[in-house]
This record gives structure tokens, sequence and C-alpha cells, in this order.
């Protein structure tokens, strides 16, 4: 079997940082928020959250 490397194809995708604990009913099941994570909607119109800091590691602004 040959492995092989692949590029994410970028989307754009619309998130907001939480200013309170929540619950975010994902694909996967219930997940919690905590203060300070970006919640993501996806191309689908599924939410999920997402720590800062592996946020901003995958993520940066699109100009509009």
């Amino acid at each position: 079997m040959k492995v092989r490397k692949y590029r994410k194809k970028p989307v754009v995708v619309e998130a907001y940082q939480t200013d309170r604990e929540m619950i975010i009913h994902t694909l996967e099941g219930d997940h919690h928020a905590s203060v300070g994570d970006y919640i993501i909607t996806g191309v689908k119109g599924e939410q999920y959250p997402c720590k800062p800091d592996i946020f901003a590691k995958t993520y940066e602004p699109v100009d509009e």
C-alpha cells in the first residue's frame, strides 16, 4: 500500500468566540464548549467547538 500526502481544500467557515460555557450539538454528539472556545459553523451548517490554540493554527481571517 502506497501512502500519499494530501492537502485539505481551502474552505471558508463562519466562527465566533463564545463568552460562556455551552453544550454544542454536533454530528458526533454533544460537546462542551468553554469560555474562549470558537464555535465553527461548517459547510453543511453543522456546528462544533474548537480550542483557541487549534483554531489559530488551522484558520486565518478572510478579507471580505
